[in-house]
């Protein structure tokens, strides 16, 4: 006599179903016994890169102008080594006009009105950075602009500090002796602050300094020259 498979079919399925089971089940043990190893090693994420509160967006100053961060308000005693876009920058690279180190520790100014809402050591090939979110009206719309400051030496301003235009907050820097001594400067349309990459295909999002600032200069009557550090 032959025996005849019972109805419903092959004993397959069932012995696969118990098989999915079982890895499910030692990779849930795996997960349990390693994950607290893995969670205590995750890097913390640093509050300087969370979003911008809309709290903080309306409390910020509105800035009526915008100035160069080297030299003279007006641009003049500096001078742009690498433009953007040139070669995928995504800023300008400002220098004093005496050459090499000559500008090493000279002033850096905020560009506005703002609030620095990042001001620390960038990471390999950055040095310090300084990131000031500025907020402005352009044909009865409110704005918002990043200005976003690279290989400073001496940092003058913390995370959460309200500057004015003109203010010092920064020396000039070489990135802890990685190039000649200059500022490397971006304008970008963020409100989230993160260090980026300093060169890139797509420019989205960045904005030409030079071309930004030119076309804010605001009222003669809003000039009120540098503000040296204190």
């Amino acid at each position: 006599m032959k025996l005849q498979p019972s109805k419903g079919g092959s004993t397959v399925a069932p012995i696969v179903g118990l098989l999915i089971v079982f890895l499910l089940a030692l990779a849930a043990g795996l997960y349990f016994r390693l994950a607290p190893e893995l969670v205590s090693h995750r890097p913390e994420r640093k509050p300087a890169f969370q979003l911008v509160s809309p709290i903080d967006l309306a409390s910020l100053p509105t800035a009526a102008r915008f100035d160069f961060p080297m030299g003279s308000e007006h641009g003049a005693l500096a001078y742009n080594a690498q433009p953007f876009p040139e070669n995928r920058h995504l800023g300008d690279d400002l220098n004093g006009i005496g050459g090499e180190n000559s500008d090493f520790g000279d002033p850096v100014y905020s560009i506005a009105d703002g609030r620095v809402i990042l001001a620390e050591e960038g990471g390999p090939g950055w040095g310090n950075v300084i990131i000031v979110l500025h907020a402005y009206e352009e044909n009865g719309t409110r704005k918002y602009v990043q200005s976003y400051y690279a290989h400073v030496d001496e940092m003058l301003v913390a995370p959460q500090q309200d500057v004015r235009r003109g203010e010092q907050i920064a020396t000039v820097g070489s990135a802890g002796g990685r190039y000649l001594a200059h500022l490397h400067f971006e304008m970008r349309e963020f409100i989230t602050p993160f260090v980026g990459p300093g060169y890139r295909d797509d420019t989205r999002g960045w904005i030409n300094p030079t071309e930004f600032i030119s076309r804010h200069r605001g009222a003669p009557e809003d000039d009120v020259g540098r503000m040296p550090a204190e």
